[in-house]
């Protein structure tokens, strides 16, 4: 049963709107400035997926033996082995279709381990993968490898997190708007006034910065009364996160609500709370499977889900418009929502409105 708090009753379901200003440019090529300083997908110009498929129209059907090579971050967590999951069933539907379309998803042995994810780029590189998906660890740590890939004229798909400005396309949802709903949300529980904690994840990591800016900036401008009282990054670990949440719950009376940059430490966070047998709100990102069970239980209280297996689907989608000669816009978006007891139970497929492309005949 929920506690006497999270009994509150909530006005509606937020969902991050997907309805994005159409880039200007988004017709013309796609090749990156790297004259232009960092790249910060959230702050440019973009399309949403939908977008990019009424604009383009059907996804060409490929003649030629396609191998896409895709590196994410670590399978140790169950948002990359979705996102895995995603790819691998969208180059299924693909090959289903007639196309002669296979895919490697790989990952280094952890979400730190920067050298070993760009060996493996280098050696899908050398062994001349038809294009690459990456999701960097780094903002930089990938750069070598996709520099050299695309001297190769191997074609290179940023996908989610961290951020390849030296990457023709990204492919992900707007980091920032994560951090927005999050604070919208919790601000909503809490009638604009209280006291919250944000737990970060690594710092080198884009969505880690983005998300809690996200948070940090709505809060600023629309609820001026609660009070951020502490930040710490976890690095994306849970028990880390556990014992900072820990440390905040004994150091703070009346701290009402933990934000955490991804629902790994919103877990974590969640167990100190149990524990403390307080009321504390919790909100995590990624929308993996025990924060829906943990939501479900009544522990957890909302996740933002940026539905990993439909954006794996999406980004094989875009690759192969790519190599079929269509031009796509810098930024494409792929959907998010804000998940609680209201919709935990609803299909994604609703969620979203999911159609499949159709691929020309």
């Amino acid at each position: 049963m929920k506690k006497s708090k999270k009994n509150i009753l909530i006005t509606g379901v937020l969902a991050i709107s997907l309805a994005l200003t159409a880039c200007s440019s988004s017709s013309g090529s796609a090749s990156p400035d790297k004259d232009t300083g960092e790249f910060n997908p959230d702050n440019a110009d973009g399309k949403t997926y939908e977008e990019v498929r009424s604009s383009l129209g059907d996804v060409p059907k490929l003649s030629d033996e396609i191998k896409v090579g895709a590196v994410a971050k670590a399978f140790e967590n169950e948002y990359w082995r979705t996102l895995k999951e995603g790819m691998e069933t969208g180059a299924q539907k693909f090959s289903d279709k007639g196309m002669n379309l296979s895919i490697d998803v790989k990952s280094p042995q952890g979400e730190a381990d920067e050298e070993g994810q760009l060996a493996i780029v280098k050696d899908m590189i050398n062994k001349k993968y038809s294009a690459l998906l990456l999701s960097p660890i780094s903002d930089s740590n990938l750069v070598p490898g996709v520099e050299s890939a695309l001297e190769k004229d191997i074609p290179v798909m940023n996908v989610n997190d961290g951020i390849i400005k030296e990457a023709p396309n990204f492919v992900g949802p707007k980091a920032d708007q994560n951090g927005e709903s999050a604070a919208e949300w919790i601000s909503k529980k809490l009638n604009g006034e209280g006291k919250v904690a944000i737990i970060v994840g690594m710092p080198k990591a884009f969505a880690a910065r983005q998300r809690t800016l996200g948070f940090e900036n709505w809060m600023k401008e629309n609820a001026p009364d609660i009070d951020i009282a502490e930040k710490q990054n976890a690095d994306w670990d849970r028990a880390k996160a556990k014992d900072i949440a820990a440390t905040w719950i004994k150091k703070h009376d009346d701290l009402h609500a933990i934000f955490a940059n991804n629902d790994t430490m919103a877990l974590g966070a969640q167990e100190a709370v149990n524990e403390s047998g307080k009321d504390i709100f919790v909100v995590g990102v990624d929308g993996i499977g025990e924060a829906y069970e943990s939501i479900r239980k009544g522990e957890m209280d909302a996740t933002i889900d940026s539905f990993p297996k439909f954006k794996g689907q999406i980004a094989v989608e875009m690759i192969i418009r790519q190599l079929g000669g269509q031009e796509l816009p810098r930024v494409i978006w792929t959907p998010q929502a804000l998940i609680d007891e209201t919709n935990v139970d609803k299909p994604a497929e609703e969620i979203i409105n999911w159609q499949d492309p159709t691929i020309a005949q």
